[in-house]
C-alpha cells in the first residue's frame, strides 16, 4: 500500500479544503517546500500536489512553489501533480521539470479526446481523478455534478491506456469521517488498473481497512486532513503497511 501525502496549494501555501470548498481553507504552513521535504524524510516513496487554484482558474498557477518542491525532494520522491493540467503544452512543460504523473480530472470528463491524447503523448505518466459524489462524477473543483457514473467512466478511460485511477468521494473528502472503502473496492474491481483511494481518511484503522482491499486493487492512498491534524501519523501507517505485508 503506497501512502501518499497530500500537499494542497492555494497562493503558495500548504492548505486543506473541507469538501473542496475554497472559501473554507485551513492554512497548515506557509512553507510547502518545507513541508514537501518533511514527509520525504519521514519515508514518503510519492508526494500528490494539487494546484488549487489552477484547478479553478484552468491554468497553473502555483508553478514556482511546485518546480521548487520537485527539486527539493530529487528523483527518489515521485510527485503527481493535479490542478489546472488543461493542454498537452502545459503537460509536457510539468514532466520536463520533473513531476513523474499527471493528475487529470475535469478536464478528462469534459474533453476525452484531450485525455486520450495525453495517454498517447505521455504513456506511463496519466492517472485520472475522478471525483464522485453518490456514484456520479464531478467536475470544477467539484462544483458542478454529472450526470456520468464512476465506474463507466473508469472503464472508459482504462482503454485510453491511464496509469491509474485517483478516486475521491467528495462528501468524505476534508471531514475526517472515514474512507468509503465499499465505493472504492467496487471500482477497484470494475478494472485492471490500480486505484488509488482518497477522502475522508482519518486515522490508523483507516490504513488497516485499505490494506485489507489492497487485493482488490486498491494500491495507495492519498494523506491530507488526518496528516495536518496529527490524527493519523505518517510513520507509524507507514510502519503499519510494512507490517501488514509481512504477515
Amino acid at each position: 500500500m503506497l501512502l501518499i501525502p497530500a500537499i494542497d496549494l492555494k497562493d503558495g501555501r500548504c492548505v486543506r479544503l473541507r469538501q473542496g470548498n475554497m472559501g473554507d481553507a485551513t492554512v497548515f504552513s506557509e512553507d510547502p517546500v518545507a513541508m514537501a521535504l518533511k514527509w520525504a524524510g519521514l519515508g514518503a516513496r510519492r508526494l500528490h500536489i494539487v494546484d488549487l487554484n489552477g484547478a479553478r482558474s484552468g491554468k497553473p498557477v502555483n508553478e514556482g512553489a511546485i518546480r521548487k518542491i520537485v527539486k527539493a525532494v530529487g528523483p527518489d520522491v515521485a510527485v503527481q501533480l493535479g490542478g489546472g493540467l488543461r493542454d498537452l503544452d502545459t503537460i509536457e512543460r510539468f514532466i520536463d521539470d520533473g513531476i513523474a504523473f499527471v493528475v487529470i480530472g475535469t478536464a478528462a470528463v469534459k474533453n476525452p479526446g484531450f485525455l486520450h491524447d495525453a495517454c498517447s503523448a505521455f504513456g506511463g505518466h496519466v492517472i485520472v481523478a475522478l471525483d464522485a459524489r453518490d456514484g456520479k462524477v464531478a467536475t470544477d473543483g467539484w462544483s458542478k455534478l454529472t450526470g456520468h457514473d464512476v465506474i463507466d467512466l473508469a472503464t472508459k478511460f482504462e482503454d485510453y491506456g491511464v496509469d491509474a485511477i485517483l478516486y475521491t468521494d467528495i462528501g468524505r473528502d476534508g471531514m475526517l469521517t472515514g474512507v468509503n472503502i465499499e465505493a472504492t473496492v467496487a471500482l477497484a474491481r470494475a478494472v485492471r488498473i490500480p486505484v488509488l483511494a482518497s477522502g475522508g481518511i482519518a486515522d490508523i484503522s483507516d490504513v488497516d481497512r485499505l490494506c485489507a482491499v489492497e487485493g482488490d486493487g486498491v494500491e495507495g492512498a492519498i494523506l491530507g486532513r488526518a496528516l495536518y491534524e496529527g490524527t493519523l501519523d505518517f510513520a507509524a501507517a507507514l510502519a503499519r503497511v510494512t507490517a501488514l505485508a509481512q504477515e
